[in-house]
This record gives C-alpha cells, structure tokens and sequence, in this order.
C-alpha cells in the first residue's frame, strides 16, 4: 500500500453552487458535510428538481465565489456579475435530486431572474441553510448519520494527479486520442493530491490531510458531465469511453474516492496526506 507520506495536496477547489464553475483557494474549512461554502447552492427547475451540467452543458461557463457571510458573485458570458446574499427569515421548500425531497430556501428574485436569462429557461436559486435537512449519505458508508450538501452524495470528492496522468496515457492510446490530454477540472474535485502512485486511491480506506481525518466511503462513479469541457461546454466521449475500458469498479466508471471527513479542521495547499488504512 503507498504510505501517503510524501503526499501532499496540490489543490483545493471550490464550487459553491452545484454544477456552476468554482474557484481555487489555498485553504479551506472542513465541515462534517463537506468545505465551507461548497455546493451550498443549487439551481433548480420550475418543479423544484435540480438542474446540472447533465442537462444544461452551458452552466459550465457561468461561475460562482463565494462573499463573506455565505453569499455568492455569480458571473456568466454576457450578464453583468451579481451578488447574492443568503436567504434571511424565508420559508423553506421543497426541492429534488437525484429522486430524493427535502427542503431548501429560495435566493432573493434577481437570482433567479439573472440565472433564468443565461439559460433562456425558468429556474430558481436555492440555499441549503442547514445540511440536516438533507440526510443521504448511503447508511453503509455513514452509520453515524453524516449529512452532506448539495453535492452528489458525500461530502468531499479527493483525486490525484498521478491517476490523472495515467489516464491521460490511456486515452492517448485509444480511438479519441484528439480529445486528450484532460485537465483535472472535468472531475470537478474538492482536494487534488500530488506525489501518489497511478490508482493508489483504490487501495485506502482512511487517510489523513493536515489535521483533518477522513474515511473513504467508495470510488466516485463518473457522469456525462466529465465529457463536458468546462471552458467551451462541448461535449466529446472522453474520459467515459476510456473509464468504461479500464476503470470499472464495483458497476463504476471510477475516477477519485468519495469521502466523508471524521472531524472538522482546515485543509491547506501544501498539506501532507497519510493513509491511515
């Protein structure tokens, strides 16, 4: 097993509305459901489902920081940028991902009218004022009854450059070489780790960053959106057709792990990693 010990994160992004494009930061707070600020805040459609990269390439393009106090600058190609605050005394509603209701609150009107001219569609801007409201980490990986926000299941999502590169490798070698090499982005990770052997994820089940410690849940299965080029919203078969030959774990097309931390802390750029288990 690779000892970790001369691992050290090489990046930590954030993206705080879920499928929107984030930003990197040289820290960040770890909170039981994930960094602060991360995928705090979700768009969804006129019946309250979510609306993502799956559905909506383009969101790639707009992208979101976070202000003091938990708001939000939106900024997107042709729309002057806009500030949002969190919602304040607004009842809370229900909304939906991935199959699943529980309530969020509603972004102020100028929200969802900035974001609904971008897409030329109806949508509204919700804020996860309390990540207890949404319970849906699988029990297996979670007996304690950890949340999460707005991000697909587990709190952080932590990939490696060496993984990275040897993936690159094989789709150089395939029938959509033109389409490589990818950069990290397309995962949209929270933490990515440098000095790791090729694949070294798929062995650890604990690790350690700087003084935080997490517990690796599982392989993160990848979507359409890894096929979405984050800076022109195109659309290729990379990296799915390559994961699909090579990379299938457990029913997965797996790039990076899933994890959810053990305590809170602040995770720092730099930072030395350790497996644990």
């Amino acid at each position: 097993m690779d000892n970790g010990f001369d691992a050290v994160v090489h990046g930590i992004h954030l993206h705080p509305v879920k499928s929107v494009g984030g930003y990197d930061t040289a820290r960040a707070a770890v909170e039981p459901w994930g960094l602060a600020g991360d995928r705090r805040w979700m768009l969804v459609d006129t019946d309250g489902t979510a609306v993502t990269q799956r559905e909506r390439p383009e969101l790639a393009l707009s992208s979101a920081a976070t202000l003091p106090g938990g708001g939000v600058r939106l900024s997107a190609p042709g729309r002057a940028d806009l500030e949002v605050e969190p919602p304040r005394a607004v009842a809370a509603v229900g909304v939906m991902l991935f199959g699943k209701k529980f309530k969020a609150v509603a972004a102020d009107d100028a929200a969802h009218a900035w974001f609904s001219a971008y897409l030329g569609a109806e949508v509204r801007l919700m804020h996860l004022d309390d990540p207890a409201r949404r319970r849906t980490i699988n029990p297996t990986y979670a007996p304690n009854g950890e949340t999460v926000s707005f991000a697909d299941g587990y709190p952080l999502q932590i990939a490696t450059r060496a993984s990275l590169d040897a993936l690159n490798a094989l789709i150089a070698q395939g029938d959509r070489a033109d389409e490589g090499p990818l950069p990290m982005n397309r995962f949209r990770p929270n933490v990515v780790l440098d000095g790791t052997e090729p694949w070294a994820e798929d062995t650890w089940s604990r690790l350690s960053i700087g003084d935080v410690c997490f517990r690796v849940a599982k392989p993160c299965g990848r979507c359409v959106v890894t096929t979405t080029d984050q800076s022109t919203a195109e659309r290729g078969k990379e990296p799915l057709r390559t994961l699909a030959r090579h990379r299938r774990i457990g029913g997965l097309l797996a790039f990076g792990v899933l994890v959810i931390p053990e305590n809170t802390g602040t995770l720092r750029v730099g930072d030395a990693m350790k497996v644990l288990a």
